[in-house]
């Protein structure tokens, strides 16, 4: 018997039926989980807003039971026509009663510019918030635009929870203080969109006179199947519930005409229904849960060799699937900024080298039965492109470094069943010409080291997550031309446990948890340190060490 796979099979289809946390009983905060616990909450920082003139416009107030598109409308307010400092999205988020969690995404004249996920509620109901800076979406909002949110969301008699979500944008001013935002000239959609098994597929047709172009992938395993859960595959000579031929490395990968011209480590986002232990994640997620960021690409060196007015195919690619594997959802925009004393940017590209993908899993067994999967994965991609601009000739270069190693380790019968993980992604940006010299490096450095346990008692199971999550990042990038000297650090981390008895009834599950979130960040944008903690549904640590609102 797989317990991990009969775990979450049970946890898809009986958790919330049964009735888990519905008691009338009082909450017991010291002791264990009642039937009510606080709103879900993280130690992320607010969005920093500038104090210039601003209007706050309302785009969406629905609720979600259902699986289609809710729509709303956005326009620029006659109070704060631009340019703009920043711009803010607002999301508030209420439920009560027995609902899962739920993956939705926000749109913007079609493009996507917020993705989440929703908590689980208590039958009192809970509320959250959550905001992100859309400024680098600027220019989707200088004309008016539709906007729609999908939420996809099961209610009937079993699952009560209707999902209610109010969303605004504020815009935010420019004066001599404040500048506005450096945004790309236009965001624009892959055309004849469609899919090629996995992969995302469409065609972009440049600007004759892009001079810089980005591509964002909002890129989520989901869906509760085993792409959910891709750190935790092994191949199928292991017989583990989850088989892979190539292990739990995966990769998003940006195609140009066939050519790989991005790589990047997707995250291993963790859900609030995630590792089979709701308990965990009722007043504090996990990190990027409420937030998803979207994997950012610059491709910049590619210009001279698809701007010269016809289509080219762009290609989103989940790296090292499974054959046949679904679950991943793939989200993608293309962000370009034109010459605006030039009709045609003429270049090509100078370099290029993809390394070979290093992805070696190797399956063992240990003295002590345990199995054992060791994976370490990874490779580099460069290239460099030139451009004749109005500025003159223009070189870029882009490095990128991407690496995992994954830790697998389980028992007989997947009882006990954990994993530690660890992402790099580093990419370097160096641009020469067009004025001074700038650099630009973003690292990121990401992980977990997590433990699932299903210990017999009696005539029944304790089960119990621990998890130590760590959400790592260095920026840095020097003047240009434009462009403000930026220094940033931040470490996130998440430890936390949580134990139930499955298999008991409702009233002798006795379930307890406690967590706690420190989120720091320190550099040329100033200094924020917040910490949190909750046992059993409670927060009980609420502290800044700087950068309190």
């Amino acid at each position: 018997m797989h317990a991990n796979a009969s775990l979450r099979a049970w946890c898809a289809t009986t958790l919330l039926s049964a009735g888990l946390l519905l008691s009338a009983a009082p909450a017991l905060a010291a002791d264990e989980f009642g039937g009510d616990w606080d709103d879900p909450r993280t130690a992320d920082p607010a969005v920093a807003r500038p104090p210039t003139a601003h209007c706050t416009v309302e785009i969406l107030d629905t609720h979600f039971a259902d699986f289609d598109w809710h729509y709303g409308q956005i326009a620029p307010p006659a109070a704060c026509p631009g340019p703009w400092n920043k711009v803010v999205l607002e999301v508030d988020g209420a439920v009560k009663g027995v609902q899962y969690d739920r993956l939705g995404y926000l749109q913007i004249g079609g493009m996507t510019v917020f993705s989440t996920s929703t908590p689980e509620p208590s039958r009192e109901g809970i509320q959250w918030h959550v905001e992100k800076d859309i400024s680098a979406y600027a220019s989707l909002l200088r004309s008016p635009q539709q906007v729609r949110m999908y939420l996809g969301n099961v209610v009937n008699e079993t699952y009560t929870g209707v999902i209610h979500i109010k969303a605004r944008v504020t815009f935010y001013n420019a004066d001599r203080r404040h500048p506005a935002v450096a945004a790309a000239d236009s965001i624009v959609a892959l055309s004849a969109e469609r899919r090629d098994g996995a992969d995302l597929v469409g065609d972009i047709a440049l600007p004759a006179n892009a001079q810089r172009w980005l591509a964002e992938v909002y890129a989520t395993g989901s869906g509760g199947g085993c792409e959910e859960f891709w750190y935790f595959t092994a191949p199928p000579q292991a017989d583990y519930s989850c088989p892979a031929q190539n292990g739990p490395y995966r990769e998003v990968q940006v195609l140009i005409d066939g050519r790989v011209a991005g790589i990047a480590m997707p995250y291993p986002h963790i859900y609030t229904g995630g590792w089979s232990n709701p308990f965990l994640w009722y007043v504090m997620p996990a990190p990027r849960a409420f937030n998803i960021e979207p994997i950012r690409y610059d491709l910049t060196p590619y210009i001279g060799l698809v701007n010269d007015g016809r289509p080219h195919e762009l290609r989103f690619r989940v790296a090292n699937l499974p054959d046949g594997a679904s679950g991943w959802t793939l989200q993608p925009n293309l962000q370009v900024w034109r010459d605006p004393r030039r009709a045609v940017t003429r270049g090509g590209l100078l370099s290029y080298e993809l390394t070979a993908l290093a992805n070696d899993p190797a399956y063992s067994t240990l003295p002590d039965g345990r199995h054992q999967v060791d994976t370490r994965g990874g490779h580099r991609l460069r290239a460099s492109g030139w451009l004749e601009t109005s500025q003159g000739r223009v070189i870029t270069h882009v490095d990128r470094i991407v690496g995992n190693r994954n830790l697998h380790l389980w028992d007989e019968g997947e009882y006990h069943d954990g994993v530690k993980g660890d992402w790099d992604d580093t990419e370097t940006v160096t641009r020469i010409g067009g004025g001074l010299p700038s650099l630009a490096v973003n690292s990121q450095s990401f992980g977990f080291d997590g433990l699932l346990s299903f210990e017999p008692v009696e005539d029944h199971y304790r089960v119990t997550t621990r998890l130590k999550i760590y959400d790592d990042a260095n920026a840095l990038q020097t003047p240009a031309p434009g462009t403000t000297p930026l220094a940033q650090v931040k470490r996130n981390r998440f430890d936390g446990e949580a134990g139930w008895n499955y298999g008991v009834p409702r009233d002798q599950r006795h379930a307890v948890g406690h967590s706690t979130q420190r989120h720091q960040r320190f550099g040329s944008q100033g200094c924020y340190d917040h910490e949190i903690g909750q046992s059993n549904g409670f927060v009980d640590v609420d502290k800044y060490r700087c950068g309190q609102p």
